[in-house]
């Protein structure tokens, strides 16, 4: 049964990490060829989303293994013939229990090891990549939408970097817009992000009316050199900030001041991302034990077993719903990480609950008493 089970866990992982990751592949897609970045750097960003997307399907492909195994044996009776040798359901569970914990040990693993690690890679280059100003706006000839209601037009970009005739369009305050042509530009960077400084241009204002509801007015101002700061449009992150998800579990233990500062976040998202570390595995056992108990309740029915399995996904419902608010519980203050643990103690409680109820409904009553013999 341990085999099946794990010969069957590989296949539901290796599908839905190929389905989740397509899909993840896609969005990255968009965002990096659209700005400029060739295919090799696709291709990394994509590998180093790979464990974060495993991390989140072993737990559904032990679940869905767990249900797919025990479905096959009761269907082909190999689980009746082991209950009538008998073994109870708490027996029977024993090798989903093993297969649960080696899945939590691989979510150990990719938890505290390799989604940190792909994590801070990540953020370097992405950070990188974001420095990179000229991958981003410097294409010629093309209108460039970097934020929401922004729009870059450079007709020419010389080989020394210089560009000429510069359109910028800022449309982000409803109130006001302001539009920006200059004969030349330069990108340069700053101590709080880039600039754009244009030379020979003009600034046209087209802003509502004060004392004319419904009207506008538009305001022309001519400028021989202006600074226009372009670091807000850029979603960078500040150099030697390090979120919780990259920091590794004993420093999130810690959670020392100097670290909270440096990160920019609070003692409790420290301890709930250490504590999850530890906890959130286990709910991957827990899922398996769920999946095998609720198809051993109730009996034989010709019509299958559809009502054991939706009962299945319900209760693992349940659990996932207590896992977000003990989440929510446990970000609100620091004093209650052990929130964490709550969804794990709920469903190891609810997958015995399961085994006790199938075991019960599978115990063997008395036997009837004899007919008694009544008298000629």
């Amino acid at each position: 049964m341990l085999s099946q089970l794990m010969v069957l866990f590989g296949f539901f992982s290796l599908v839905l990490v190929g389905v989740y990751w397509v899909n993840r592949a896609v969005t990255l897609f968009d965002q990096l060829i659209g700005d400029g970045q060739s295919a090799l750097v696709f291709l990394e960003f994509t590998a180093l989303t790979l464990p974060s997307v495993i991390r989140l399907v072993l737990p559904i492909s032990a679940f869905v293994a767990a249900v797919y195994v025990t479905n096959r044996l009761m269907s082909e009776s190999e689980m009746v013939v082991m209950q009538a040798t008998g073994f109870s359901p708490f027996r029977l569970a024993r090798p989903v229990l093993y297969f649960g914990l080696v899945v939590a040990l691989m979510m150990a693993v990719l938890m505290n090891l390799l989604v940190p690690a792909s994590r801070t890679q990540l953020a370097l280059r992405s950070a990188e990549i974001t420095r990179n100003i000229t991958s981003r706006f410097l294409t010629e000839g093309a209108f460039l939408h970097p934020s929401d209601g922004i729009t870059l037009y450079v007709r020419e970009i010389t080989p020394l970097g210089e560009l000429r005739d510069i359109f910028l369009s800022d449309a982000r305050d409803g109130a006001q817009s302001t539009t920006y042509t200059a004969k030349r530009a330069l990108l340069v960077r700053g101590d709080m992000g880039p600039k754009l400084i244009m030379f020979d241009g003009m600034a046209q204002t087209l802003r509502q009316a004060s004392r004319q509801p419904g009207t506008k007015r538009l305001f022309t101002t001519s400028f021989a050199d202006f600074a226009y700061d372009i670091g807000g449009l850029i979603a960078v992150q500040a150099p030697g900030v390090r979120r919780a998800a990259e920091l590794d579990i004993l420093t999130l233990l810690a959670a020392r001041p100097a670290d909270l500062d440096a990160a920019r976040q609070s003692r409790a998202v420290f301890l709930l991302e250490a504590h999850n570390r530890l906890a959130q595995p286990l709910l991957a056992t827990v899922a398996a034990l769920i999946g095998f108990a609720a198809l051993m309740v109730g009996g034989f029915s010709r019509f299958g077993v559809w009502r054991q399995i939706i009962g299945a996904v319900v209760a693992l419902i349940v659990v996932q719903l207590v896992n977000n608010a003990a989440t929510d519980l446990a970000q609100s203050d620091a004093r209650l990480w052990p929130a964490c643990y709550l969804p794990v103690l709920f469903g190891g409680a609810l997958a015995l609950l399961l085994l006790w109820q199938g075991g019960r409904n599978r115990r063997p009553g008395r036997a009837p008493a004899a007919p008694m013999a009544v008298p000629a």
